[in-house]
């Protein structure tokens, strides 16, 4: 196995500080891709979705739970299945408490293909409590690009596609599918791919910044239990 060179402490920092520019760097030319993503235009979801879940029939509209955005993780699970994939497994493994997300207005939950019966004792055996809602009946895979079609036959890939809610009205704002999941599950990180973002007032496009009303920064997080409703 190969094994990084060993150095004194000086020759280490000197190497730690010419990294820690390039660093820097990254994080300012992120910040600027992940404003640009927020200037992406939108469009509106005018086909009627039904999906179901653990209260019955749901619209796209309900998978928002009263929340104004919602970040949907395009779950792999084919109807024929006998379980989900391991890989989107893993992913969903590492999503945090959604009362953070809650609290920038964003809902979160996963949708899969196969039918809800198949889905609910796959996630109880891994422990889930995040909303898990089949699109079985619907052409809501397809439209999203995450059942694919290949020699006749459907194909699916990991994906995750976040949405804008004004009013009664749903926009589609961004999509992502597989390597572009790389390195998303944190909280910021899923905020990051939404129109509204943190919520920072650093952000660009100025104006969203608190556009659900809630504490900008380090004032705005709390324990997860402590939120307000």
């Amino acid at each position: 196995m190969s094994l990084p060179e060993i150095v004194t402490r000086a020759d280490w920092r000197s190497a730690r500080a010419a990294l820690l520019a390039k660093e820097k760097a990254a994080t300012r030319a992120r910040d600027a891709l992940n404003a640009e993503r927020r200037g992406l235009p939108m469009v509106e979801v005018d086909k009627e979705y039904v999906f179901e879940g653990g209260d019955g029939k749901a619209t796209l509209l309900d998978l928002f739970e009263g929340c104004d955005q919602l970040v949907v993780y395009h779950f792999m699970f084919a109807p024929e299945w006998e379980a989900g994939c391991r890989s989107c497994s893993a992913f969903l493994d590492q999503i945090g408490h959604l009362a953070h997300l809650r609290a920038r207005g964003t809902a979160f939950a996963a949708v899969s293909r196969a039918p809800y019966p198949k889905i609910l004792p796959f996630k109880a055996r891994m422990g889930w409590t995040l909303p898990w809602y089949s699109s079985y009946v619907s052409d809501f895979n397809a439209d999203f690009e995450v059942t694919l079609e290949h020699e006749g036959e459907p194909v699916e890939r990991p994906g995750l596609s976040c949405f804008l809610r004004d009013r009664e009205r749903v926009f589609h704002t961004y999509s992502t599918y597989e390597r572009g999941l790389d390195g998303i599950g944190s909280t910021t990180s899923l905020l990051d791919l939404t129109a509204l973002g943190r919520q920072e007032p650093w952000e660009k496009p100025e104006g969203r910044a608190t556009a659900l009303g809630a504490p900008a920064g380090s004032e705005g997080v709390r324990y997860h239990d402590e939120y307000e409703d």
